[in-house]
């Protein structure tokens, strides 16, 4: 036996179970494909949303407060700056199905906020070109995840506590014995009572074939824009955002570097075959769309895309995660399917994970995310 847990994939989630592993056990170990926070990952991208007000199932506010209090524990522990808390707000038609259903879960969770009107927009927030319907909800708890720095941390936090990492060791199969789960890598192989599986877009080739047809790969693209004058669109005055209409969406972050914003279009993730080769380059259609709703959206932003990129995720058919073994007695754990939207919980998932993987508790009230529920 060669530990207790092993973590398959140290991205997004993979890197937070196994921080939050080697807190509880002296005996795990993570593998990692590539790099830790390598550019092809869904860590890409410098920044990710954070925020306690959005418009969904009100299931997974309590998995958002603990992921806040984890995130600061976490920079507590490692001196790191990782959540800039700069607030956030959900813009959208004053009666319109997007800002309706965020004040709704809001109201159901009882989250903390804040409605302003157009005009209180245009005080506070005058980078938004408001159309004439307009309200936005904001959110104080808000911030942007600096998701590079938060992986490589929380790496290193799990090294320091005892954890080894085995870097550029891809997995190649996954095999379930009565005494535990062996894992192979080319000619090499471990043996661990327990394996989290948490790489992303790659996690289809490890899973079974009931949850290989509830998922899919999917690209997300990623824009940024020069700002006019970068103090305007600071972390101290531009909060990150979601701008959703029937014609437009978008979402972003502030100018983390004192120049570039992040301004990207929502919902436009798409099949891809794998993960390993996703395509890079904007098509002209993202272009078009992308530059017309930054013009219409920001006057203080040039129109000009300086930067994008395209990353994998896993996606499943209801767009929640699978957190769970996968399959009753396994001794397999699932920490992927996270459909583009993993990262802002990624420490509670990751403490969900880690304690379930090592037998320290059992977690209530998760059907909605549980593999079997695609059985």
């Amino acid at each position: 036996m060669d530990g207790k847990l092993a973590v398959i994939g140290l991205g997004s989630i993979g890197s937070m179970a196994l921080w939050q592993a080697s807190r509880l056990s002296d005996s795990v170990v993570g593998f990692e494909a590539h790099s830790p926070a390598h550019a092809r990952s869904a860590v890409g991208g410098d920044t990710r949303l954070f925020s306690m007000v959005y418009r969904g199932n009100p299931a997974y506010y309590p998995i958002r407060k603990r992921s806040r209090e984890l995130w600061a524990q976490l920079e507590a522990e490692t001196g790191q700056s990782i959540l800039t808390r700069c607030g956030g707000l959900s813009i959208g038609k004053k009666d319109g199905a997007y800002v309706s259903g965020v004040l709704e879960t809001a109201r159901i969770n009882g989250a903390e906020h804040q409605i302003l009107s157009r005009e209180e927009m245009a005080e506070r927030y005058p980078q938004h070109n408001l159309r004439p319907e307009d309200i936005a909800v904001y959110d104080p708890n808000a911030g942007a995840l600096r998701t590079d720095r938060a992986v490589t941390t929380a790496i290193a936090a799990a090294k320091a506590n005892g954890a080894t990492v085995h870097s550029n060791t891809a997995i190649n199969s996954l095999t379930e014995t009565e005494e535990g789960v062996v894992i192979a890598s080319g000619g090499q192989s471990w043996t661990f009572e327990n394996v989290i599986v948490a790489s992303g877009g790659w996690s289809r080739e490890l899973l079974p074939e009931y949850l290989k047809s509830a998922t899919e790969t999917k690209r997300i693209i990623l824009t940024w824009f020069v700002a006019r004058d970068g103090a305007e669109f600071s972390p101290e005055r531009f909060p990150i955002f979601t701008r959703m209409y029937e014609d437009r969406s978008m979402y972003g972050a502030p100018a983390v570097d004192g120049v570039t914003v992040k301004a990207t279009l929502d919902g436009r993730g798409r099949p891809t075959p794998d993960a390993g080769s996703v395509p890079r380059e904007l098509t002209p259609a993202e272009i078009v769309e992308t530059t017309e709703t930054v013009a219409e959206f920001f006057p203080g932003l040039y129109p000009n895309i300086v930067r994008s990129d395209a990353f994998p995720d896993l996606y499943t058919k209801d767009h929640a995660p699978l957190l769970g073994w996968i399959n009753e007695g396994s001794r397999i754990y699932c920490a992927s399917g996270f459909s583009g939207s993993g990262f802002k919980n990624a420490t509670g998932y990751g403490e969900i994970a880690a304690e379930e993987a090592l037998g320290k508790r059992s977690f209530q009230g998760l059907d909605f995310i549980r593999p079997e529920r695609f059985k």
